[in-house]
């Protein structure tokens, strides 16, 4: 399975670390290190399948030998603690060939790296791991000084900036996708953290000291792998621990999944055969896995009941605003509306006035679906009026920011993105109330969570939602098909009379996208002289821009648009497109800028494209604009819909050339004519509206090396990629169907939600129940000491049943230990099942829980201090562990000491901690979030009051001052180092967990 992985590092002489032992390590060959008069032999190494050094512009031909490159290295930097160079490291979709994944690998440090002057020395690893599977990598060092013809420079200092990281991370992500993508390998990888997907596993970018050591007088480079391999075996713990974990993560882009899906993801996050039949059998095992059935195809389907009771949540409000009728619209608003509509030169049709009905009609739910071009927008701008005649304020929304921008350039209502929107609530802002009507426009791309969470706050409100889209159209990024099952379930309205084409056959050719007939559309523009094939991509290119520029040349009033399905694609064609404008003199002088995605030239007369939201500048992502004016520092901008905007280039850089854009930027817009280039990652939601953003005309290119013919073209642009939904399957209720195969009644059902929603209060029993300090008696110990002797002897009679045990003290032991946390789980569980409404047990429970701590800590000392914390984290481990079924509790248990006993560990968590904070607080500050700001300052304070009852993690932090950001010494305790320096105060709660 394709799996992220990006980490960068700093090669310097402060560590031990030599350039040419590093770089002989990683291309496998023997380097002479002049500065040490020593040679590094690597050349046993095995794996290594492609290696070479690039060079940038104006870099010394000499320096393509490897051996020369770094000895210079050495040479130039003189400084006993010099940073020699930075090192990349990126793992490379093992789904790819080596050809494949060489290619890849090298049009990445081209584009990323040696474009903006760096020397790049490539390797590519492609080990075979134990179980067999191809672990493909790359190690990429590269040089930190600008360089010429005369040798090295300056640093650049730019390439130092953790946003250039951040970027690397995306890019690769991008780059890769794209690439799997045309080589229609189904699986991708994602940049972003983990804790930003909600995935609590630890990353396998994450990399710890042991891997960061590098040759030392010699000594071949710790192997990274090694790495790798232990936090997979950690992520398999906590996923054995706990396996929601890996089932949250797996449900986080699609409702449901196959046991295949299931294998997939053990294995990346397993180590050896033995973890990870134990991961699957944590998943297959999980309380929260629910089986749906089999799908179309045959394939078992499965999903979790957080998933089932998200869809419905929806459904519920969806149902909830279907019923309710508290938004009338009068008749003689809606003819008011109509009547300005038609002085404007608007007449709606037959079916849009149908829709105009049903969204006006007072019911708290309208739902539109409409195929591209039927003039949704049009409708909504006159039901807007209507609305606002009768009272209503009309707000819209859309997952992007162009979408966005479409739906109130359409329509005259006011509309930001989703997530806008939502942080915004989360700010006690914006909230919606009764007399608000809320249009989310492209709802067919919105995830089941997302749209989730808008339905239920719009049903608490009293608001009124019209949901529009098409569910044919490009599918959520997200889990789910939401829209789609909504439409299924309350019905709505459909507008099918395509009105942006002006031919009738193109009219029918959308319609026959929007129905899933792609060839049948095809073969339309075929006949009609718009489809072209050619030898390869490179000659298909060629002729699209040809095609582009002789359209442009003869109706250069006219708007157009080339579309294709990756980044790498758009930049290609962009270039392409700007060539052909240079060469007719429609460009000013070209200005060397750094934007976000690279050095570009931008000159006056060029199309750019904005590529991030941007309130104060009134763009979105996807706005498309000419420039006016551009210089180092600056742009000025007529943007499309002819407002002038200018900004310095230093705030805002997020800019590139807007000649060409990808089909997700396309959804939603209008143009007279698009050029689409066709390439293999392509399928039926893509061509569809692709193929349909045009008034007068589109032509369609591919080259033959991608589609063997048009019947192969066909067969891509029409593969369906539509996302399900649990409620998809058979059974009307899938968790009724898990109860009743587990026998399990409704009121357990309840129980074993309760107890899902506890952790807290069950902690806070935990709390109350401490036994006293060592050596010191409690009352219950006191009154009850025979008694106790006497269970605790009675209980060592018990677990040593046979002459073998008693001969074998470390099975005795063993068998102990284990009959020791039954009984302490067994008592857990009596507590929390017998707990009554004001939450407290009964006498006999808290005896017994009492003696079986006293049991365990016989056996085990602090073993139940570790399983309590454990549960109260997962309270089913309790009943599990009582039960007999051990295994999870034990390695839960096992978690939880070593956590309390690996100071080290607790260090690197509190760092990363206060580190995250730390930036959050400066975010909000920033934003102007001064209530967030506080709340996160407050946590920072007690994390530093926390430090006060730990001397052994102050002890250790004390070296990390630097990275906790201490830079003024007091001489006082690190926790008041810690406010003084970050102006905090010193929280006065317990702190925050770590």
């Amino acid at each position: 399975m394709a799996i992220y992985h990006l980490h960068v590092k700093v090669i310097g002489r402060k560590s031990g670390s030599s350039a040419v032992a590093s770089a002989a390590y990683r291309s496998g060959s023997r380097l002479r290190d002049e500065r040490l008069d020593r040679s590094h032999d690597f050349s046993a190494k095995r794996g290594v399948v492609h290696s070479e050094v690039m060079l940038p512009e104006n870099a010394p031909a000499a320096w393509s030998d490897r051996e020369r490159l770094w000895n210079d290295v050495e040479a130039f930097e003189i400084r006993k603690d010099a940073q020699l160079a930075r090192e990349v490291e990126f793992a490379i979709p093992r789904e790819m060939t080596q050809a494949q994944g060489i290619e890849l690998a090298r049009d990445f440090a081209q584009s990323e790296f040696v474009d903006r002057g760096m020397i790049a020395d490539l390797n590519v690893h492609w080990d075979i791991a134990e179980d067999g599977m191809p672990k493909p990598h790359a190690h990429v060092m590269l040089t930190m000084r600008a360089v010429n013809e005369n040798g090295f420079g300056p640093k650049v200092r730019d390439w130092n900036r953790t946003q250039m990281v951040e970027r690397w991370r995306e890019r690769w992500a991008e780059l890769a996708n794209e690439r799997l993508a045309e080589l229609d390998i189904d699986a991708r990888i994602d940049h972003r953290s983990l804790e930003a997907q909600g995935i609590a596993l630890e990353p396998q970018s994450q990399i710890g000291a042991s891997a960061q050591r590098i040759e030392r007088e010699g000594l071949e480079a710790a192997d990274r792998a090694e790495m790798h391999r232990e936090i997979a075996r950690g992520n398999g713990e906590r996923i054995i621990a706990d396996p929601s974990i890996a089932l949250d993560a797996i449900t986080h882009q699609q409702s449901t999944f196959t046991p295949r899906d299931m294998a997939k993801f053990a294995h990346r996050h397993s180590d050896g055969i033995d973890q990870f039949n134990a991961v699957m059998g944590a998943m297959r095992g999980a309380p929260d896995l629910v089986e749906l059935g089999q799908d179309g195809r045959g394939e078992d389907r499965f999903t979790t009941r957080d998933m089932i009771e998200t869809e419905q949540r929806l459904h519920r409000a969806a149902e909830l605003m279907a019923e309710r009728e508290r938004h009338a619209v009068e008749d003689a608003d809606r003819e008011v509306a109509l009547a300005r509509a038609e002085q404007r030169g608007l007449a709606l049709s037959g079916e849009q006035a149908d829709a105009l009905a049903h969204v006006t009609d007072g019911r708290d739910l309208g739902i539109v679906v409409g195929h591209a071009g039927t003039g949704k927008s049009a409708m909504l701008g006159v039901a807007r009026e209507a609305w606002e005649a009768a009272g209503y304020e009309v707000r819209g929304v859309a997952l992007s920011g162009i979408a966005a921008e479409n739906l109130e350039s359409g329509s005259g209502i006011a509309s930001r993105t989703i997530a806008s929107m939502e942080h915004g609530w989360g700010q006690g802002r914006d909230l919606l109330s009764a007399r608000d009507v809320l249009v989310i426009d492209e709802a067919g791309m919105v995830g089941t969570c997302q749209l989730e969470r808008v339905l239920s706050h719009a049903a608490e409100a009293g608001s009124k939602v019209v949901l529009v889209g098409d569910p044919q159209q490009l599918q959520a990024i997200e889990a789910g098909a939401a829209f789609r099952s909504i439409h299924e379930r309350h019905g709505g309205v459909e507008i099918g009379e395509v009105r942006r084409q002006l031919e009738n056959w193109q009219r029918d050719a959308t319609r026959d996208l929007a129905t899933g007939t792609t060839g049948a559309a095809i073969h339309a523009y075929d006949e009609n002289g718009m489809v072209h094939a050619a030898p390869t991509r490179e000659d298909a290119r060629k002729n699209l821009i040809d095609r582009w520029d002789r359209d442009r040349q003869a109706s250069p009033d006219r708007s157009r648009i080339i579309l294709t399905h990756t980044n790498d694609e758009v930049r290609a064609l962009n270039e392409g497109a700007r060539d052909r404008m240079r060469v007719a003199g429609d460009l000013g002088e070209d200005m060397r800028v750094t934007v976000e995605r690279g050095a570009r030239s931008f000159a006056s007369g060029d199309r750019v494209m904005f590529l991030q939201n941007e309130r104060s500048l009134g763009v979105k992502n996807g706005t498309l604009g000419t420039i006016e004016h551009v210089s180092q520092q600056s742009m000025s901008v007529r943007t499309d819909d002819g407002r002038n905007v200018s900004f310095d280039l230093k705030d805002y850089n997020r800019i590139d050339h807007g000649y060409a854009a990808t089909i997700h930027k396309a959804q939603g817009m209008t143009v007279d004519r698009t050029h689409v280039l066709a390439t293999p990652g392509m399928d039926a939601h893509g061509s569809y509206v692709a193929l349909s953003r045009h008034r007068d005309g589109m032509d369609l290119h591919f080259g033959r090396d991608d589609f063997a013919g048009q019947d192969r073209l066909v067969r891509t642009l029409s593969r369906d990629r539509a996302k399900d939904m649990a409620s998809d399957y058979k059974r009307a209720d899938p968790v009724q169907d898990y109860a009743e195969r587990r026998g399990i009644t409704f009121r357990e059902r309840v129980a074993e939600i309760v107890q899902k929603l506890v952790p807290e209060k069950l902690r806070a029993i935990f709390d109350g129940l401490r036994l006293p300090a060592d050596g010191a008696p409690g009352h219950d110990a006191v009154q009850r000491p025979e008694r106790e002797s006497a269970s605790v002897e009675a209980r060592r009679d018990s677990v040593a049943p046979s002459r073998e045990i008693a001969e074998d003290p470390e099975a005795a032991s063993r068998i102990a230990r284990t009959e020791a946390l039954k009984r302490h789980a067994r008592a857990v569980d009596a507590i929390f099942s017998a707990e009554n409404a004001d939450g407290k047990a009964g006498p006999d429970q808290m005896r017994e829980l009492t003696d079986a701590r006293k049991a365990f800590e016989d056996v085990r000392p602090h073993g139940w201090r570790d399983a309590e914390a454990a549960y109260a984290k997962d309270p089913n481990l309790a009943r599990e562990a009582g039960s007999g079924r051990v295994n999870r509790a034990v390695r839960a248990l096992q978690l939880e000491t070593e956590m309390r006993t690996d100071p080290s560990r607790r260090a690197d968590r509190f760092v990363e901690r206060w580190q995250k904070l730390d930036r959050t607080s400066q975010h909000q500050y920033q934003a102007g979030d001064m209530s967030g700001y506080k709340s996160t300052r407050a946590a920072m304070g007690s994390m530093a009051k926390s430090l006060e009852r730990d001397p052994q993690l102050e002890s250790i932090l004390a070296g990390r001052k630097q990275q906790l950001g201490i830079q003024f010494e007091t001489g006082r305790r690190l926790g008041a180092e810690l406010a003084f320096n970050h102006g905090i105060g010193l929280g006065r709660g317990r702190g925050i967990g770590l």
